[in-house]
C-alpha cells in the first residue's frame, strides 16, 4: 500500500534560518526535517514563524481531510 503525503518546504526568517521539510501524511502523522542536519525535530521544537506555518498548513490539511470525508460519505 503506497502512503501519500503532502510535502512543504520552509526557510525560516529568523536566525539560526533553519531549512525545514514538513511532511503530512494521510493518516494524520507528521515529520519534520531540518534539511541542514538531516534531523528530524518535534513540532514542540519550532519557534516564531516557523511555528505559525506549521499552524496553517496543518489546519488546511485538517480542513482538507474533512471536505474529502464529507465527499466520500456524503
Amino acid at each position: 500500500m503506497k502512503i501519500n503525503c503532502e510535502n512543504f518546504r520552509y526557510v525560516e526568517k529568523v536566525r539560526p534560518n533553519r531549512d525545514l521539510t514538513f511532511k503530512f501524511y494521510r493518516d494524520g502523522r507528521l515529520v519534520i526535517i531540518d534539511n541542514n542536519t538531516e534531523e528530524v525535530i518535534s513540532p514542540k521544537e519550532l519557534r516564531g514563524d516557523s511555528r505559525d506555518f506549521y499552524v496553517r498548513k496543518r489546519i488546511a490539511f485538517i480542513k482538507n481531510q474533512l471536505a474529502a470525508s464529507q465527499l466520500k460519505y456524503a
